[in-house]
């Protein structure tokens, strides 16, 4: 059926509500489901009781991603029974792992979508009108998720997939079954869409996979010399007109080979900032997550990068309470935070996956020892985060204005990826600069200036 002829029934709203949880791969996802509804003549509410199909996109990577599930399902319930002919989605990641179970523990839930169906959603919701509910969780994708219509959060930044799915196999992570293999598009394909982007007015992308600086690796023989990879990704995305910011995410320590430190390096629009996963300091514990690196080598990794960029701001992710993990295991991880001196930390408690191996390994700690542990994280972390901030108190820097912010202030990002609270009146979208004055753990904040002669120049020659 074509797009915007629909089979809705008559009376109903035509409304769509999506609750994402999750990564940002879910939120490329999740704009993709928006754009497949609206080209079907759906329009967003943020209100369920307006909803003709409510759409709860799931992460699986932590327990409380179930519990999340659930609860959401379990509130649904009531307005489901008041008003039957609402249609409720489950897509994502937890539709993958649980799969039937869902509707075994919510039989009102009408579709589950796994991560490679997506395209099929129209067809499902309308199939779950006629013979009721439906479920498709293939374990290939025909269509990458980039080639659907997206409905955009942001008119001036985009999510762009560069790949899905992941070839490694660290013992703690649920991404390889949820997502599958990694499968990389064609370097073609994301400079294309780049380029449309950049004719919207988009100004910032962010480039996005599941590994994302192991880009290209799959697409042909390894031994092959035109085999296109991140550093040239990078240096490409780098000459698209308009584009001002480019940023990445979700990378690998391993992979952040010279070539890519030099692409970083050299290329203007690539942002000082980089997500650099740590997980544990403990050589012990890394072993046995099998990530392919210890902590003094990550170290000296981080320090390359530094030196390529020494304005690098570098943010990361730490498990606190692996299986095992002793207090001696521990204290090297707070070693490798006080050295690296990160901007900002993800920290989490470790939570047990089926179907990953470490969620079958003994030792599994006490709740009190883990969180006594997690708090100490968070208070060094923050000491140091805080400490980071203050250094760049006095700064002018350029920032990209989000939108309203609390308090009445506007909020803000920096190349950094800081974020920035100021005062002043600047349409979302646009490019100011801002003298530092306030430092915090968790934001900045400063006053509009002139921008730099220097900067002013600049940028011209980037939108000329």
């Amino acid at each position: 059926m074509a797009a915007g002829h629909s089979t809705r029934l008559g009376g109903v709203t035509g409304r769509y509500l999506i609750s994402t949880f999750g990564c940002q791969m879910n939120e490329h996802d999740s704009e993709r489901i928006a754009g497949v509804l609206e080209s079907d003549g759906y329009v967003s509410t943020s209100d369920a009781e307006d909803a003709e199909i409510v759409v709860l996109n799931t992460c699986a990577i932590r327990e409380n991603a179930d519990r999340r599930l659930y609860g959401a399902l379990g509130h649904l319930k009531p307005l489901k029974d008041r008003r039957p002919r609402m249609r409720i989605v489950v897509a994502g990641c937890l539709a993958q792992k649980d799969q039937g179970a869902i509707q075994a523990k919510a039989p009102w839930v009408d579709v589950v979508i796994g991560t490679h169906a997506l395209p099929s959603l129209l067809a499902l919701v309308r199939a779950a009108e006629r013979d009721g509910p439906q479920m498709d969780v293939r374990e290939y994708t025909e269509v990458f998720p980039s080639a659907l219509p997206a409905r955009r959060g942001s008119k001036h930044h985009a999510w762009v997939s560069v790949s899905v799915g992941c070839d490694n196999r660290c013992t703690f992570c649920i991404v390889p079954l949820v997502r599958g293999p990694q499968l990389s598009r064609s370097i073609g394909d994301i400079l294309a869409e780049v380029h449309g982007l950049a004719r919207q007015g988009v100004v910032e992308v962010t480039l996005l996979g599941q590994n994302v600086n192991t880009y290209g690796r799959d697409l042909t023989a390894p031994d092959s010399p035109s085999r296109p990879r991140f550093a040239e990704l990078l240096r490409a995305v780098n000459e698209i007109d308009g584009i001002r910011r480019i940023r990445f995410t979700s990378p690998h320590p391993h992979d952040f080979t010279d070539d890519v430190v030099q692409a970083m390096a050299e290329s203007d629009r690539v942002c000082e900032h980089i997500h650099f996963p740590l997980q544990s300091g403990s050589d012990r514990v890394l072993r046995a997550m099998k990530r392919s690196y210890r902590a003094e080598r990550y170290l000296s990794w981080l320090a390359r990068i530094r030196e390529a960029v020494p304005a690098m701001a570098v943010t990361t992710d730490i498990i606190v309470g692996f299986p095992g993990e002793t207090e001696e295991d521990f204290a090297g991880t707070m070693r490798v935070v006080e050295a690296a001196r990160f901007d900002a930390a993800f920290t989490f408690q470790y939570s047990p996956r089926p179907g990953t191996p470490a969620g079958s390994y003994p030792n599994r700690l006490p709740k009190a020892v883990v969180q006594e542990r997690f708090d100490r994280l968070v208070e060094l972390q923050e000491r140091i985060s805080l400490e980071r901030n203050r250094e760049l108190i006095g700064d002018v820097v350029e920032v990209l204005v989000e939108g309203e912010g609390r308090k009445g202030n506007l909020k803000a990002r920096s190349r950094t990826n800081k974020l920035v609270h100021m005062s002043g009146e600047v349409p979302a979208g646009s490019f100011a600069w801002v003298e530092l004055d306030e430092a915090h753990p968790h934001h900045l904040a400063g006053r509009l200036v002139e921008a730099p002669a220097a900067a002013v120049a600049a940028v011209a020659a980037v939108v000329a």
